[in-house]
C-alpha cells in the first residue's frame, strides 16, 4: 500500500534564496505539508502538478527566469488555478499595489517578521479562500452558473445600493412544460437546454448589466437594466437554443416589470412579473408581457379574493349549482346525471365567476378545502333527491391535481359516500386532462385506487392537453369527457368535427362513453347525437341551476319512471 497521504493542507514556497526557503519550511512544516520551487518555472510545473491539493502559495517576486508578477499572471488566466491563494514575499512596498492587481492576497516582508506573524497570516489567508469556495459552490447554480435564489435576490439589494441611478427591469423567463423536454429526449438533454439558457442570459447581462439567477427547475429571474427592446431580448435567447431544439419546441414566455423609480422591494417586482409570465398561460403565441394598470387591478382583486375566502367558506357564499347530463343514445333525451358546479356569490362583488377563483386557489392551494366543501354538498344533495324523489342522480364532482398528491383523498370520499348511504357508482370523479399531464404515475395509482373502491372516473376536457393518447394505454377510464373548444366550432366535415369523430372512435375502441360539454345550439346537438355520442350537457338543456330547481327536472324526467339511471 503506498504511503497515505497527511491530512495536513499542503502550501509550495517558491524562492530563489535556499536559505529562505529553509526558513520559511521550518516555520510552516510543524503545521503544514510544505514543498518547494526554485523559480518560476519550476512552481508552475509544481502547482500545476499538485493544483488540487494546495491550499496557499508563498512567492517570491525577484526571480530568475520567471519572476513572481509572471507567475501571478499565468495564475490569474488559468480559471484552474486562479482560485489558489498567493501570499507575496517581498522587500519592495512599490511592488504592493501590482500584486493585488494581479491578484494576490496578502504579504511577508523582508526580512520576515516572528514565526507566529507568518504562520497567522498563512493561517488567514487559507481560511478566507477556503470560506470563499464554499460561498462560491453555494451561491452559484451548479448546472447553469447563475445565482442561486438565495443569493439572487441577497446581491439584488446590494445592487440596488451601488446603482441606485439605474433604472431596472425585472424579468422573469419561463420554459413552459419543460418536463415534457425531459420525457421526450431525457434529462441530460434537458440539462443541455438549460445550459443553454443559462449561457444567453449570462451574454446578455455582462452586455447590459445585472445579475440572474435559475429560480428553479425551469424558470429564471433576471435583473437587467432597462430596455426597449423586450422582444429582441427573448429571441436572442430563443436563437441560442436553435441549435438544440426546432423551433416549434421552443417554448419561452417572458414576464417584465419595468420600475424605473423602484417603488416597490424587488420582490415585490419580481412577483409581478411572475404574475406577467403567468398570464401567458393561456395565451397562444404570445411570448412576452408586460404588468401593467389591468393586471396590478387584478392582482388587488384576486388578493381580496384569497383575503375572503375562509370567511366565505364560513359563511356558505359558495353555492353549488348542477348542471344535468342527457343521455342521447335513445329515441329521447334522458336525464341520467348531473355536474356539480361551484359558484361565489360575494358580499362586495356580487357574483363572481369560477374561472375568477378557481384557479386562483388551486395555485394558492385552498382548493382543496373547496373541492371537499362541493364534494361534501355533492354527497348530501343524492341523498336529498332519493330520499325526496324516490330515484337516484348521479352526481360528478372535479378532483384537481392538488387533490391527486393528497394522500387521504380516497378515504375522505369514502368516508363522504358511506356516511350519507350512498352507493359508490352514484358519486362521479372527473379529473382534467391536464392534472393527468403533471404526473402520470402518480395519477394512475390514484385512478386505480378509486376504480378499485368501485367509483366511476371521467377524464375532463379530453384534448386539450399533451399526452392524452400516451395515458389512454396507461390509464383505466369509464368516460372521456370532450373539451368545450372542439363543441363550439363544430360544423359538417369542418376540422373541429372531424376531432370529435376521432374521439368518438377511440372511445368505442375503448369501450367507453364520450360526454360533450357546452352544447348550446340545436345543430351541435344533432351533429353529436348523429356522429355517436353518448352523454350531453350545456345550455341547449339547461345552465348549472340550484339544487330546487334541478329538482323539477326530476320530477318531470321521473313520471312514470322508477329510476334515472
Amino acid at each position: 500500500m503506498g504511503k497515505k497521504r497527511d491530512y495536513r493542507r499542503t502550501i509550495l514556497v517558491v524562492d530563489d534564496e535556499e536559505v529562505n526557503r529553509r526558513i520559511l519550511g521550518m516555520i510552516a512544516e510543524p503545521e503544514y505539508e510544505v514543498i518547494y520551487a526554485e523559480n518560476g518555472v519550476t512552481a508552475m510545473q509544481q502547482i500545476r502538478a499538485h493544483a488540487s491539493m494546495l491550499s496557499l502559495i508563498l512567492l517570491d517576486l525577484m526571480m530568475p527566469e520567471m519572476d513572481g508578477f509572471e507567475v501571478l499572471e499565468s495564475l490569474r488566466n488559468d480559471p484552474v488555478l486562479s482560485g489558489i491563494p498567493v501570499i507575496v514575499l517581498t522587500s519592495d512596498h512599490s511592488a504592493e499595489i501590482k500584486s493585488l492587481e494581479l491578484g494576490a492576497a496578502d504579504f511577508l516582508e523582508k526580512p520576515y517578521d516572528l514565526p507566529e506573524v507568518i504562520l497567522a497570516r498563512i493561517s488567514h489567508s487559507i481560511a478566507l479562500s477556503e470560506n470563499s469556495r464554499i460561498i462560491q459552490a453555494t451561491e452559484n447554480d451548479a448546472l447553469t452558473d447563475l445565482y442561486t435564489r438565495e443569493f439572487f435576490f441577497e446581491y439584488g439589494h446590494q445592487y440596488d445600493h451601488h446603482h441606485s441611478d439605474l433604472a431596472m427591469d425585472a424579468i422573469v423567463l419561463n420554459f413552459n412544460r419543460f418536463h415534457l423536454v425531459n420525457e421526450l429526449y431525457g434529462r441530460a438533454f434537458g440539462d443541455r437546454v438549460l445550459k443553454k439558457i443559462g449561457g444567453g442570459i449570462r451574454e446578455i447581462i455582462e452586455e447590459a448589466g445585472g445579475i440572474a439567477c435559475r429560480y428553479d427547475a425551469d424558470t429564471f429571474y433576471i435583473y437587467l437594466s432597462h430596455q426597449q427592446d423586450y422582444e429582441g431580448l427573448l429571441k436572442r435567447i430563443q436563437q441560442g437554443l436553435s441549435e438544440l431544439l426546432q423551433a416549434p419546441e421552443v417554448r419561452l414566455r417572458m414576464g417584465i416589470y419595468p420600475d424605473t423609480y423602484r417603488s416597490v422591494t424587488l420582490e415585490q417586482r419580481f412577483e409581478r412579473a411572475l404574475q406577467a409570465c403567468n398570464s401567458l398561460r393561456a395565451q397562444f403565441g404570445a411570448a412576452f408581457a408586460i404588468y401593467d394598470m389591468e393586471m396590478h387591478e387584478r392582482e388587488v382583486y384576486s388578493a381580496r379574493l384569497l383575503e375572503d375566502f375562509e370567511e366565505a367558506l364560513k359563511n356558505k357564499q359558495f353555492r353549488v349549482l348542477y348542471q344535468p347530463k342527457y343521455d342521447i343514445r335513445g329515441s329521447k333525451p334522458r336525464l341520467c346525471s348531473a355536474e356539480a358546479l361551484i359558484t361565489w356569490q360575494h358580499p362586495e362583488f356580487g357574483r363572481v365567476r369560477p374561472d375568477a377563483f378557481i384557479p386562483l386557489f388551486e395555485e394558492n392551494g385552498l382548493i382543496q378545502k373547496l373541492d371537499r366543501y362541493v364534494w361534501k354538498e355533492a354527497t348530501l344533495q343524492i341523498k336529498n333527491w332519493k330520499e325526496s324523489f324516490g330515484v337516484t342522480v348521479p352526481i360528478s364532482v372535479n378532483v384537481s391535481r392538488v387533490d391527486i398528491y393528497d394522500p387521504d383523498m380516497a378515504e375522505y370520499i369514502m368516508e363522504l359516500v358511506e356516511e350519507n348511504d350512498i352507493a359508490v357508482q352514484e358519486y362521479l370523479l372527473e379529473i382534467t386532462e391536464s392534472a393527468y399531464t403533471d404526473n402520470s404515475r402518480q395519477i394512475v395509482q390514484v385512478v386505480k385506487e378509486l376504480r378499485a373502491a368501485g367509483f366511476q372516473v371521467e377524464m375532463d376536457d379530453f384534448g386539450s392537453g399533451y399526452s392524452s393518447l400516451n395515458m389512454l394505454t396507461a390509464l383505466p377510464l369509464d368516460a372521456l369527457k370532450l373539451d368545450m373548444a372542439f363543441i363550439h366550432n363544430i360544423s359538417v366535415d369542418n376540422k373541429e368535427m372531424r376531432m370529435v369523430e376521432l374521439v368518438l372512435e377511440i372511445a368505442e375502441f375503448l369501450g367507453v362513453p364520450v360526454i360533450a360539454e357546452g352544447v348550446e345550439t340545436v345543430d351541435q346537438y344533432e351533429l353529436l347525437k348523429n356522429a355517436g355520442c353518448d352523454i350531453i350537457q350545456g345550455y341547449y338543456f339547461s345552465r348549472p341551476i340550484p339544487p330546487e330547481e334541478f329538482g323539477r327536472l326530476i320530477r318531470q324526467e321521473t313520471e312514470g319512471q322508477e329510476r334515472i339511471r
